[in-house]
């Protein structure tokens, strides 16, 4: 699987010899923000119709997405940061992941200047999946209608994506995010195909967690997560085995309320993770978080918390994790 990362690195890949584009490709646009059902059976229709044609499949995404850059801090909050979408895009089969830089350049492409530059300029396109409400270029002028006439004058055709349900209604983002925000995490792994899970780098933090006796892995966060709160968690280091936690995902309103944060404290583990990249599953909502009035009351209740856990991993023992 291949990254291309912006415009410039996609017509320079397009114009050299031996181009893993240079027969074009089937392509899909979107966000793909958790990697859901519905992604997913969009996914098959673009790698059905590559191998069908002998091209290369291709997914392309935006970073930031397109809402983070009209409403900044009032976006949805994500499912998944850049590097687990990319990850999961590799999981399903994807040949090339091409990640647009959505800035207020792209946003200025009028729609036949994005089909000439990009779809048929850069990635020579023969196939394209696209939703029948998919609207594209300066103003939202672009549509599917559009894309259809233009296939027919260059030779690329245009299939409109395939509707999944569960439990009669549509799979989407905001599905996923709507069932999250409410601890619907059963809910959540019905319309993911698997648990939900974030994937990040350890860094070093203030180490307050160590002082009080509950060691953290945290891992920083750069958007808004679409869960906030204290859960019961599976984790697993690089090359390790999974372990149960307690993992506090937020902004840490006690210690400074201002850094978006993951902090996971595993039990029965003394290493250090720092530098790894560590794959976290929530599996139980335990509580809100609270701004408590002194680091001695957020130690109290950080055991209780470690104590319910337990409790609840008890009569809860975990399933394998693929």
């Amino acid at each position: 699987m291949r990254l291309i990362r912006g415009l410039t690195n996609l017509k320079r890949l397009s114009g050299q010899a031996g181009s893993p584009l240079a027969d074009g490709c089937v392509a899909t646009i979107g966000n793909f923000d958790g990697v859901h059902l519905g992604h997913k059976t969009i996914i098959e229709q673009v790698k059905e119709k590559s191998l069908a044609l002998g091209v290369p499949s291709v997914v392309m995404i935006f970073e930031p997405q397109p809402r983070e850059f009209f409403q900044g801090k009032e976006a949805p909050p994500r499912l998944m940061p850049f590097r687990q979408k990319f990850e999961a895009l590799l999981a399903e089969g994807i040949d090339i992941v091409l990640c647009i830089r959505f800035d207020d350049t792209f946003r200025s492409y009028s729609a036949m200047g994005f089909v000439d530059d990009v779809l048929i300029g850069g990635l020579a396109v023969r196939h394209l999946v696209v939703g029948d409400d998919f609207r594209f270029g300066c103003d939202r002028a672009g549509d599917f209608r559009l894309l259809e006439q233009v296939g027919q004058e260059h030779d690329f055709t245009v299939e409109n994506t395939r509707t999944v349900t569960v439990d009669g209604e549509r799979v989407s983002s905001t599905r996923v995010r709507n069932a999250l925000n409410v601890n619907g995490l059963e809910e959540a792994e019905r319309l993911l195909g698997h648990p939900y899970r974030i994937h990040g780098r350890v860094v070093y933090g203030r180490q307050l967690g160590r002082q009080i006796g509950a060691p953290t892995a945290n891992i920083l966060l750069d958007q808004m997560p679409a869960l906030r709160g204290v859960y019961v968690v599976r984790a697993r280091p690089e090359n390790g085995d999974w372990l149960n936690g307690v993992a506090n995902i937020g902004l840490r309103p006690t210690v400074d309320g201002k850094r978006l944060s993951l902090e996971v404290h595993l039990f029965d583990f003394a290493g250090t993770l720092y530098g790894q990249h560590l794959d976290v599953v929530f599996r139980h909502g335990l509580r809100d978080e609270v701004k408590f009035d002194s680091v001695d009351e957020l130690r109290q209740q950080i055991a209780r918390d470690f104590d319910h856990a337990r409790a609840w991993l008890a009569d809860n023992p975990a399933a394998p994790i693929h």
